[in-house]
Parts: structure tokens; sequence; C-alpha cells
């Protein structure tokens, strides 16, 4: 998946800021894709050179008496063109990549079992607590915000990726519980008292 289409996603849902978009996507589709606020507006120029957005300045009309700096510093709205709309469908109809799984502690993992206990307990600690509280996030945003007995399809939509996200927490933290024992083995090298 791209960013750039993960933005024009976000931005056919609501026309925003670079700011407000960044923000926006914090909390939606920074769930599952990452991007820094600095590589959203570098990809927000790059669609507006593709032809696929166009930024505005905040919906007012231009004022011949406004200098080109004063221009430049106004908050600027991004929306997605018709090109972007296209962009988008034959993205969302090309085959994916499949299994494109990359999860640093796996490859931690793997040493681990090749090398010997390395002592990765309190990391997986750590990623255990960061997958809870992820999913102690879902589950709140699943009581406020589908607790309807009647959904439309987008809500439905949004919900079912909702509860993707919802089961894999409580995999991963069920998972990483089960292989605590593994990890809790004392290094490879540490004396034994």
């Amino acid at each position: 998946m791209s960013t750039q289409h993960a933005l024009l996603i976000s931005l056919i849902e609501k026309p925003s800021s670079g700011y407000d978009l960044a923000r926006r996507f914090d909390r939606s589709i920074g769930y599952f894709w990452h991007a820094t606020h600095q590589q959203i507006y570098r990809e927000l120029g790059r669609m507006a050179d593709h032809g696929w957005i166009v930024a505005e300045d905040n919906g007012a009309p231009p004022d011949p008496d406004v200098t080109a700096a004063e221009r430049k510093n106004r908050k600027k709205v991004y929306q997605v063109l018709p090109a972007g709309r296209e962009e988008l469908v034959r993205w969302v109809l090309e085959p994916g990549a499949g299994l494109d799984q990359r999860e640093e502690i796996l490859v931690k993992l793997r040493a681990d079992a090749v090398i010997g206990p390395l002592g990765l307990g309190e990391e997986m600690r750590r990623l255990i607590a960061l997958h809870q509280a992820r999913l102690e996030t879902y589950l709140a945003i699943e009581k406020r915000d589908f607790s309807a007995n009647r959904m439309d399809r987008a809500q439905q939509m949004r919900y079912a990726l909702l509860q993707r996200g919802i089961r894999f927490e409580e995999d991963w933290v069920a998972w990483g519980n089960e292989l605590l024992p593994l990890l809790d083995a004392p290094p490879q090298g540490a004396r034994r008292q």
C-alpha cells in the first residue's frame, strides 16, 4: 500500500488542511499504515503534481491585496480531483502483494532461536503492553462508535476493519504471553546462581 493511496482515502472522507489530515490520519488509518507528518506533507505535494488533489486557500476567494508570502502562510485545504478518484479505484482493483509482514520482533525471535536465549523477555513485555494499549483503544472506539443497532454500509465496513484490528491485537497479546516463558530463560553465557 502506498501512503498516497491512504491519503486519498482520508481526503475523500473529508477535505482537510495538511495539519488536520495528519492528525486525523494518526487516529484512523494510522493504526494500520504509519506515516510521519513530514511524509504526509511530502506526499501531498507529489499528489498535487500528479493532478490527483488540489489545495485551496481555506475556501477564501483570491484577494489581490494579499501578498504571495501571506497566501503561502494561509491554511490550505486539500481536495481530491477526479484523477485522484480514478487513481484510487485503479489501485484498489489491482491485485495486492499478499503476505507482507514486517515485524522486527519476528526477526529478533528468529535470531534468538538460532543463537540461543538472548534475553528478549523484557522486550516482549514492552510489546505486549503496547498491543494491549492499542486493543483497549480499539475497544473504546467500538463502544463509542459502533453501539448502534442499525448501521449503513460504510459504518459496517468501518466496523469490520475495527473488528479485524481487535482480533489482531487480542491474538498478539495472547501469543506474546504464551511465548514469555521461553524468552525468560537466562541469556546464553549468563551464569546461573
